[in-house]
């Protein structure tokens, strides 16, 4: 059997009706990529339909979070980065911001770090060829603004709906973003 031939065959769906199981029951969630759906893979692929949508309420909330706190031109990349620019104190530069949000496009986080820049809410800092990151006290004024919208907004549901703790899912997230990063370079490599 070739590899092309072995590829095909992993790749062909499975007999069971798209969106039929999940761990045999059928109807029993969600699972909005009925197509990619195996016997294997009902829980994997409601897992990404979750994934999806958490995602996409996640952006909507860091922009809007950071609007209310004063600062309404941002785009979701803008707000990640002066968060993550802020973290610890310690000067970031690009190469080290991207490799810890697990950005592949510099050129999209140079921009946003000029774009926060540009702002008043950072500041760069030239150390040999190195360009340092850091943010300046209205960034960390807009930051600890944002701070007190979240807990305005956010904690008191995040207190009374979670049942699961937010650490758990943290872990979570974290075991399956090396496992996508290992998939994505397995692919790359096909």
């Amino acid at each position: 059997m070739t590899q092309a031939t072995r590829m095909q065959k992993r790749a062909t769906p499975s007999a069971a009706p798209a969106g039929s199981h999940r761990r045999g029951k059928p109807g029993a969630g969600i699972v909005s990529s009925a197509h990619l759906v195996s016997p294997r893979s009902a829980e994997l692929s409601e897992f990404e339909f979750g994934l999806i949508v958490a995602f996409n309420a996640f952006s909507r909330w860091a922009v809007r979070c950071m609007a209310a706190a004063g600062q309404g031109e941002f785009t979701f990349t803008d707000v990640l980065l002066l968060h993550h620019v802020a973290h610890r104190a310690r000067h970031k530069k690009l190469a080290d911001i991207c490799f810890v949000l697990n950005y592949e496009d510099t050129h999209v986080v140079a921009y946003s770090l000029k774009k926060l820049v540009a702002a008043g809410l950072l500041e760069a800092s030239r150390q040999g060829k190195e360009v340092f990151y850091q943010p300046t006290p209205a960034g960390e004024a807009a930051v600890q603004a944002y701070r007190a919208v979240r807990e305005q907004c956010l904690l008191q549901s995040l207190d009374t709906e979670l049942n699961a703790p937010v650490g758990e899912l943290a872990r979570l997230l974290r075991t399956m973003s090396g496992m996508y990063d290992q998939a994505a370079r397995s692919a790359g490599s096909l």
